[in-house]
């Protein structure tokens, strides 16, 4: 059978491109290559050989971003390994789930301080896999695991069908356990063809790279962007607003988060000579405020294109390359993925109506790890996803995404979408950002808050209160408005209402208003 592993179309790339430059990081002497780049991944393959990894061992990834960990990532795929990345910024506590959940066959972490100790960690964890080792991986190129490399790269890849398992990826676990989603080669493979295709990758494009690498942003839609076509990258370790205005003249395309633009905009050098080289500013992961986008336009001259995806799925639409990206919305089901807004029971509902976005494609996940159960539950007898993300798609197919289900308000026997509130929140003289949430009320069952940040003083609720009335039903109206100085998020900068609704959950409790 052919070798549908996604590292062979890699190889591919990376062997037209040889001596061309993958990584440049402001401040190191000397780019790395493709061929830097392929030789370590195929030494990497050769250690994970040597410590008995077989195809479909998970490896499980906890350690800072650097060309190293790609390269890790990488061999992973090259031996047939399961890569599983989990968030550099979790606890102890919190990683022991992911090793007693996942059962991996190598732990890499970032330090040796104790968590090399293979003794320690199953002391810690007597039902851990008993063959589970633990190696460590520092940013700068260090660590046990690169201790022993072999001189000579692998270069035999493994053989793999589409179908097999390439990477678990865990959800955030807001509303829960952490669920894995199960993603392999040819999920991650045709969603980076479609990307690469929608977004009119180019030979000559440089991506600027400052997102994180344990999550599908930065490590399933901006590396293989960059890595299946064997393009430039400019790849910083972390986000900082000045560095990135600093480099926007040297890139072409730049992915990032809301949060990124929005800082950004506060750095005076940002403007439409220093974007000159730039052909594309893509933003996800978190909702876009319209008013970031026309102010992005203003100070830049370039319209975001901003795009709809998870975990479970990778990306799901777009807005178009060319033609009108439309500020709020996230445009149409990229080629090969269906889409339908249907309510309860999973009828689709007409064009305009709000319900609930489920999808359908060869980019959605096979399910959740060792959760049977809750993967059934997520799909419709027709092998929709149900995304839990409210919605409504027009007579053209463009969609609007209003909130997260679970981020519904229900107040009075009356849905109320937050979107729709926060979007004139946002546009407010004064407000900086905001967060509409619903909490207990005897009366009404939730009632509306409004969360508010600020530019300065915080903007008087009488003042509020007078720019809602008359665009929104009364009962959308927020009952209450908090001010914070800024609003929870999590790495890749969603805000967490479950975080604020527990904050402000005693708000009309009997003497607490």
């Amino acid at each position: 059978m052919n070798n549908e592993n996604l590292y062979w179309l890699m190889a591919l790339a990376s062997r037209r491109q040889h001596g061309a430059t993958v990584f440049e990081r402001p401040g190191d002497e000397q780019n790395w290559t493709y061929q830097d780049l392929e030789s370590l991944t195929g030494r990497l393959a050769g250690r994970l050989i040597s410590l008995d990894v077989e195809p479909g061992d998970r490896i499980l990834v906890q350690v800072e971003k650097s060309p190293e960990a790609v390269a890790l990532y990488l061999a992973c795929l090259q031996v047939g390994a399961v890569f599983v990345p989990i968030n550099t910024a979790y606890t102890d506590p919190e990683v022991d789930y992911f090793l007693l959940d996942a059962q991996p066959r190598l732990f890499v972490c970032r330090d040796a301080a104790g968590a090399a100790d293979t003794s320690g960690v199953k002391a810690r964890l007597p039902a851990l896999n008993d063959n589970c080792q633990v190696l460590t991986l520092s940013d700068s190129g260090g660590g046990s695991l690169l201790a022993d490399l072999p001189d000579t790269p692998r270069s035999e890849i493994c053989l793999r069908r589409g179908d097999d398992l390439a990477a678990i990826l865990y959800t955030s676990g807001t509303t829960g356990r952490s669920k894995g989603a199960m993603l392999s080669h040819s999920n991650l493979a045709i969603s980076a063809v479609m990307l690469i295709d929608a977004w009119g990758w180019r030979s000559d494009d440089v991506l600027l790279h400052a997102l994180p690498i344990f999550h599908v942003h930065g490590l399933f839609v901006a590396l293989h962007c960059a890595l299946l076509t064997g393009t430039r990258m400019i790849f910083l370790a972390s986000f900082n607003a000045e560095e990135m205005v600093a480099q926007l003249p040297r890139a072409t395309v730049m992915m990032g988060v809301p949060t990124f633009y929005t800082r950004m905009l506060g750095v005076a050098g940002l403007s439409q000579s220093a974007s000159s080289n730039m052909r594309l500013f893509i933003s996800g992961s978190a909702p876009l405020t319209e008013q970031t986008f026309a102010e992005w336009e203003a100070r830049t001259g370039h319209r975001i294109l901003e795009r709809y995806g998870m975990s479970e799925t990778m990306m799901n639409t777009s807005n178009p390359l060319v033609g009108e990206r439309v500020p709020g919305t996230v445009g149409f089901p990229l080629p090969g993925v269906l889409t339908r807004i249907a309510d309860d029971a999973g009828q689709e509902l007409a064009a305009g109506e709000v319900g609930t976005l489920e999808v359908k494609g060869p980019n959605v996940f096979s399910g959740y790890w060792r959760m049977p159960e809750k993967t059934a539950a997520e799909f419709r007898p027709d092998g929709y996803f149900i995304t839990g993300d409210l919605a409504s798609q027009d007579n053209h197919g463009r969609i609007t995404l209003v909130g997260r289900a679970k981020d519904l308000v229900i107040s009075g026997g009356y849905n109320v979408y937050p979107k729709e509130v926060e979007r004139l929140l946002d546009a407010l003289p004064g407000v900086k950002e905001s967060a509409v949430i619903g909490v207990p009320h005897e009366d009404f069952g939730e009632a509306v808050v409004a969360v508010l940040v600020a530019e300065g003083q915080p903007v008087a609720d009488a003042e509020v209160a007078a720019a809602l009335d008359g665009q929104l039903a009364r009962f959308k109206q927020p009952k209450k408005i908090c001010h914070v100085e800024e609003l929870p998020r999590n790495a890749m900068g969603k805000v967490q209402k479950k975080q604020l609704r527990e904050t402000f959950a005693e708000l009309f409790i009997s003497g607490k208003s």
